[in-house]
């Protein structure tokens, strides 16, 4: 592996090892307006919840890595300590990426970029309108976490109202993941899209108090054909199905006719099993996964 010492870089090239191992990241499109009322309006990737309650957010106007001078968003906040987050999506990531241009101070990015403003019920700044959720956020605390380039400024942004499209709720008004289509940021010009291609569901393991992968069966932890992940799946159940689950369910078809063609070959029999535990757990069947498994 290549070790780095972090103090031997310098900010441009340890921000690009940080920006594309630290991936994908949500976009906090932050507006804020300065002690005249000027509007500012910039996206940041440093960026995430970090508390329930109080719901806080926490984002990074980093200073610059060129020159460690401050951004525009960081002056505003600490004139007027306001926000509103809004949330980016596929539709307005090219106008979002627009209005990160270093327009001078003052110039309305809202303009710029093409982004319709609406008015805040709370906050100072304008909200997003093309933003299909949108917080509007009081700043409790800005911590600095130095001065030199790159060096970012914390800011804690507590949400107050949450204004949220009912586009993408459900029918219980919860968000529905697959509606949203969210976009995150990695390294240089990368992005990512989050849409039902590449979502998929991890059964959350506090639901449940999973017997660990050290309760796996020898030859099953150590199998050639499952993998880590799949290994985690198998660990994360209660309890194991009984001998009479696991009879049953091998005299289902699938399975009579993988022990019926591999009589006499033990080998390729547990081969085969783990080829088909492996298709059901990648299916999110684990409890099948586990039966089948288990016959062998």
């Amino acid at each position: 592996m290549l070790t780095l010492n972090t103090a031997d870089l310098s900010p441009v090239d340890l921000q690009n090892y940080l920006q594309y191992a630290i991936a994908p990241r949500p976009i906090c499109f932050a507006s804020t307006v300065d002690k005249e009322g000027n509007v500012n309006l910039s996206p940041f990737s440093f960026f995430n919840m970090f508390s329930t309650k109080p719901p806080v957010c926490v984002f990074s106007p980093s200073r610059r890595v060129r020159d460690a001078t401050t951004k525009h968003t960081l002056e505003n906040i600490l004139e007027v300590p306001e926000c509103v987050i809004n949330i980016v999506t596929y539709d307005m990531v090219q106008q979002t990426s627009l209005a990160s241009v270093e327009y001078p101070k003052g110039m309305n990015e809202f303009v710029k970029c093409g982004l319709t403003p609406i008015a805040s019920e709370l906050a100072k700044p304008p909200r997003v309108a093309e933003s299909p959720v949108q917080f509007e956020c009081v700043v409790n605390q800005v911590i600095s976490l130095g001065e030199g380039a790159g060096a970012g400024n914390l800011v804690l942004a507590e949400i107050k109202l949450m204004h949220i499209s009912e586009a993408i709720l459900d029918a219980d008004n919860r968000i529905d993941q697959q509606k949203l289509d969210l976009v995150a940021r990695l390294g240089g010009d990368w992005y990512a899209r989050i849409n039902q291609d590449n979502l998929f569901k991890v059964a959350k393991p506090v639901r449940t108090i999973g017997i660990g992968v050290d309760s796996i069966p020898y030859a099953i932890r150590n199998s050639k054909v499952l993998t880590g992940n799949n290994l985690g799946q198998l660990g994360n159940v209660e309890s194991l199905p009984t001998d009479q689950q696991i009879e049953d369910y091998a005299q289902s078809d699938e399975i009579k006719e993988i022990l019926d063609t591999t009589i006499g070959d033990s080998q390729t029999r547990e081969t085969q099993l783990h080829l088909k535990a492996k298709q059901l757990l990648d299916e999110g069947r684990v409890e099948e996964a586990w039966k089948t498994l288990l016959i062998s």
